[in-house]
């Protein structure tokens, strides 16, 4: 399978691993990533709130480039990202917008390139079955909450992936690579995003219900596919016990990070050890259930 891969500015630099963690995954998928050379910034919220077309040209570049290398998918793992690629697509398809935005564009460009996250490349164009048969150590008993945020799957018309209300994705993902998956009432709730800085409360707020929730139905981790998710749950962590007069020790991992375990890779190449909250005794006790189970095998045989 060949696809164009899309990192973006985030996984480039504070969610490297997420980047990392998502090219070692597909590699041992079988999953060949295709460079976008000479990539540049989907825009982001800022373009967006200068110049929605301008915006949907800067994402609509690496479409264009990804299409000249012969691609006709592109997979980024960032939500935002993704939304500004297929805003890109939207705006190219609107006839009273297009002749403009090739204008802007300034490239060969005909539409005809989809994008998907990483959750729809292993979900659906790779499958669990595939996901399943490369498992060689399986998370066995580790109960793992999927946390999905705002952007995965809404607005439905336009990401046209998963349920927008009640995402389960990354629950089967989790499911395939054995995993325990409690039922989260919170995975589509907002964890503040942007606002960590200027409005610290609202996380504070946001963010501690989800892990409140989390530690109420027994999760000992939280899987999570966005870097912005990722840095409310993880990074701010310690803040959000302040805010909320508790303390929380959960690890926040990436869907791929979870993957890449499950498959044998070494926790410190999958960026592990970049955790705020550590993750040590996450892979003591994957290490345990692992050698508990490979006894038992022994006495079987």
């Amino acid at each position: 399978m060949r696809v164009a891969y899309y990192q973006g500015c985030s996984l480039e630099q504070m969610a490297s691993e997420f980047d990392i963690s998502t090219r070692m995954v597909c590699e041992a998928l079988d999953i060949e990533l295709v460079e976008i050379p000479d990539w540049s910034c989907c825009g982001s919220t800022p373009a967006h709130s200068h110049d929605p077309l301008l915006s949907a040209a800067l994402a609509g570049r690496n479409l264009a480039i990804a299409a000249q290398q012969g691609c006709e998918v592109v997979m980024t793992p960032c939500p935002g990202c993704l939304k500004a690629l297929k805003g890109a697509l939207k705006v190219y398809k609107d006839p009273q917008k297009r002749a403009a935005f090739l204008e802007i564009l300034q490239m060969p460009f005909d539409g005809n390139i989809k994008a998907i996250s990483n959750l729809q490349l292993f979900f659906e164009n790779v499958g669990m079955d595939a996901v399943r048969r490369r498992v060689t150590k399986p998370l066995t008993h580790l109960s793992v909450v999927p946390y999905y945020g705002c952007l995965l799957s809404r607005p439905a018309e336009f990401m046209q992936f998963d349920d927008p209300e009640n995402p389960v994705s990354m629950d089967r993902i989790l499911e395939a690579i054995g995993a325990s998956v409690p039922d989260f009432p919170y995975k589509t709730e907002c964890c503040g995003a942007t606002y960590g800085v200027t409005r610290n409360e609202i996380v504070g707020r946001l963010t501690g219900r989800i892990l409140d929730m989390a530690q109420r139905v027994g999760a000992q981790a939280i899987a999570v596919s966005c870097p912005l998710c990722q840095q409310n749950l993880d990074l701010r962590q310690a803040q959000v016990s302040r805010h909320c007069h508790r303390e929380f020790h959960i690890p926040v991992l990436y869907i791929s990070q979870f993957m890449g375990l499950a498959f044998g890779l070494d926790p410190r190449a999958l960026g592990i050890n970049k955790l705020f909250v550590e993750a040590d005794s996450l892979l003591d006790f994957l290490t345990s259930e692992s050698e508990a189970a490979a006894a038992t095998d022994g006495k079987i045989a």
